[in-house]
């Protein structure tokens, strides 16, 4: 699975590395969680982040969800999310994602990355989902124990727009390459920089055939701090290989 990720370049990279803008609303972390609110380059704005919930909620769903993952091989048929990989894709940038290894009855945090800390694009889907009341509350960061929106639309900062709906976004995971096999059974799906414009737009066909283990030749993995396993910890130490505590 996908549980927590980083995303700490500059935004000055981001914007040249996806062709988007960011604004002032963006800011370096590295220990993003379920629950909050994150950066999404969706598929009908291409051109510019857009702030939503991590945590998918089908838009017809009675209650919130925070549906973190969406398996690939299934996403075409499940009904959660079966109508968002047809029409609502989203690249969703990262520079690193972690998972997480039983040493010893201790959970011990492992972070894939590129050797270069480069940012890439992880596979994501989309809904916009409207509260069946105005008390609905949000899922929180205690959704996976160890932001604003701008869409543009008139959105508060809470994320919920002037009409009440709530836009959430959720990780295409896969099989692992041989790097990740050894950490984790599944992986979030990393888009090579030539595939994220038919991920974005193409026909669900072409898009579905993207679902595959990215090459694990080009990323490394490497133990990092248990102060990972708290939602709440940031900061760039969390990064930083560890030989033990």
């Amino acid at each position: 699975m996908c549980g927590r990720y980083t995303l700490f370049a500059d935004a000055a990279v981001l914007e040249s590395r996806f062709g988007a803008t960011f604004g002032e609303r963006y800011e370096p972390g590295y220990n993003r969680a379920p629950g909050e609110r994150l950066p999404v380059i969706a598929d009908s704005t291409p051109g510019r982040a857009t702030w939503m919930e991590w945590g998918l909620t089908p838009s017809w769903a009675d209650e919130s969800f925070g549906l973190i993952n969406a398996r690939a091989e299934t996403v075409r048929e499940k009904r959660s999310f079966a109508e968002a990989f047809e029409s609502r894709r989203c690249l969703v940038p990262a520079d690193g994602f972690y998972e997480w290894v039983d040493e010893g009855g201790r959970k011990r945090p492992y972070r894939v990355a590129f050797a270069d800390d480069r940012p890439f694009a992880m596979a994501g889907l989309y809904e916009r989902w409207r509260p069946p009341t105005p008390e609905t509350t949000q899922t929180g960061l205690g959704a996976f124990d160890g932001g604003e929106n701008d869409t543009g639309d008139g959105a508060d900062p809470d994320g919920v727009s002037d009409d009440g709906v709530v836009e959430t976004f959720t990780v295409v995971t896969t099989e692992p390459n041989e790097l990740v096999a050894d950490l984790h059974h599944r992986m979030a799906v990393v888009l090579a920089p030539e595939e994220e414009s038919t991920w974005l737009h193409g026909e669900p066909a072409e898009a579905a055939a993207l679902l595959d283990p990215y090459p694990a030749a080009e990323l490394r993995a490497f133990p990092v701090s248990t102060r990972v396993n708290a939602a709440g910890a940031d900061g760039p130490d969390l990064i930083e290989p560890v030989a033990g505590e």
